[in-house]
């Protein structure tokens, strides 16, 4: 029997496999100090291992499946069992008194396995099984197919009707998502968006928005615009970006606030053209690619690029019509310009923040001087945002220019870093230093930003500095850095703002 809840019908186009592809690019490392052995005899739904996201603060689960040596073929096996949920544990995927059983999957995405359970875990837990199995249209079917589901996400859904446990992994969270939303079990989708949440990152944000989308789930959505906007250049370019669907295309085409080079969008959207190509058994050809563009191709703004970057690019890509490169170069040259099927006008992009830790600035006669030593400041934020680069003090003694390196690290290891100039005016002003692409930053957790100059000896330096300054929504604790060797601390120094996207 088909299973015929409306959402399942709602989602007949939801393709399992695609889930998986779209997801490989979900790359994560993980922590093995919570390994426990979980296997119980004649139970085939087993549970791995609980695993957290290194780096990251994981959510809290309920406890996984209790150690077990025993077995329900043994006589009396109930009384080996002390509470109701090993009882339940060692009944989940179990042939013992199942009365209803489940066909998932299909061979051509993976395979096809047979899922016993029982009718009465499986209604206390959902509304949808309850009427499938108790309702007024219960058919009293004792075999179900099952073929839009992986048996892997089944399973999960199988182990949290029984025994509440969470087992979640980077290549089955989105194929549990949607079985958590098939079935209506709201709060172990919450935590597979929890999940999500925590590994949201430039690589995967594009195809994460995508799901998001297919799931209407509306935070995670917010959670991946956060990303894309600041760190836009980076989720372009990420193989998973040409993995979105046409619709999810068109509104990060249509996005105001993104962070880029329209150059970089349109790479990308050419990229993303060329691989539904291949999806369509499409021969890749300009022709091609804008088909399946089509009006996506009018949402770049390519008029919005410096003259020399169209010459350089779209104008030689093949995509655009001869008729559609002349106008545009009329565009950028005639005084009376023709008319554009593209948005003419560049994207307002991100507003940056800026975090001063001083509360005034000062210099003195033998102070404060370089020499190339390292300021360092370390800081923590309770809200993701992403940090573009550092304020820094000029020369003290007129108009200079300085060499420097800027450095974000985390536990020692170096998330960004850039050597450039910057000319100071001789004022006490601050002036920026930037990152070559935002830097993604995660509450609770400790950052050192580290600066080394190389100019005018003597320089303006910050006092009066604050342990914990609030910009916006978003609170910044700072703490004196070991990697200090210039006497840059949380009182005094350098480094006076962190400059960010939040």
């Amino acid at each position: 029997m088909m299973c015929g809840c409306n959402y399942c019908v709602k989602r007949t186009r939801f393709n399992s496999k695609m889930i998986r592809s779209r997801f490989k690019q979900l790359k994560m490392q993980y922590i093995d100090d919570d390994e426990v052995n979980q296997e119980v005899p004649e139970n085939k739904a087993g549970v791995s291992q609980t695993m957290g996201i290194s780096r990251q603060p994981r959510p809290r689960l309920p406890a996984p499946r209790p150690k077990s040596m025993h077995s329900t073929n043994e006589l009396n096996w109930q009384s080996n069992y002390t509470s109701v949920k090993e009882r339940n544990a060692a009944m989940c995927n179990n042939d013992l008194m199942a009365d209803v059983v489940f066909i998932v999957g299909q061979k051509s995405t993976g395979g096809v396995q047979r899922i016993p359970a029982h009718k009465y875990n499986l209604a206390t837990g959902s509304s949808v099984f309850f009427a499938m199995f108790y309702g007024g249209l219960a058919d009293g079917k004792t075999e179900i197919a099952i073929p839009d589901v992986e048996p892997a996400a089944f399973l999960n859904l199988l182990k949290y009707l029984y025994y509440d446990a969470i087992d979640l992994e980077p290549d089955t969270v989105l194929a549990t998502l949607y079985v958590a939303k098939k079935y209506i079990v709201p709060y172990l989708a919450k935590a597979c968006v929890q999940f999500l949440e925590t590994s949201l990152n430039a690589k995967n944000a594009c195809v994460l928005l995508s799901q998001s989308r297919l799931f209407e789930e509306h935070e995670l959505m917010l959670r991946c615009w956060e990303v894309i906007d600041a760190q836009a250049e980076e989720a372009l370019k990420a193989e998973s970006f040409a993995e979105i669907d046409h619709e999810t295309l068109k509104t990060v085409l249509l996005r105001e606030t993104l962070h880029s080079q329209e150059t970089s969008i349109f790479e990308a959207t050419c990229r993303w053209a060329e691989a539904e190509c291949v999806r369509r058994d499409l021969e890749p050809t300009n022709q091609n690619k804008r088909k399946v563009l089509g009006s996506a191709l009018y949402l770049v703004r390519i008029p919005s690029m410096k003259l020399e970057d169209f010459a350089n690019g779209p104008a030689q890509s093949g995509i655009l019509t001869l008729k559609e490169t002349n106008n545009i170069f009329l565009w950028y040259t005639a005084t009376h310009k023709p008319q554009l099927p593209f948005p003419v006008k560049s994207r307002v992009g991100l507003r940056p923040f800026r975090c001063h830790r001083f509360q005034s600035s000062a210099y003195r006669s033998n102070q404060w001087r370089y020499r190339g030593r390292c300021d360092s400041i370390q800081f923590s934020i309770d809200k993701r945002i992403f940090v573009a680069g550092f304020g820094l003090y000029g020369s003290s003694n007129g108009s200079a220019e300085y060499r420097v390196k800027i450095e974000l690290k985390k536990n020692g290891i170096i998330l960004g870093e850039k050597t450039t100039k910057f000319f100071s005016d001789g004022s006490s002003n601050t002036f920026p230093v930037m990152f070559e692409n935002p830097i993604q930053v995660e509450p609770d957790a400790f950052y050192t930003a580290s600066a080394i100059l190389d100019g005018a000896e003597l320089s303006y330096f910050g006092q009066e500095g604050m342990a914990e300054v609030q910009v916006g929504k978003v609170t910044f604790q700072y703490q004196c850095s070991s990697d200090s060797t210039n006497g840059t601390g949380v009182q005094g120094g350098q480094i006076p703002e962190i400059i960010f996207y939040g």
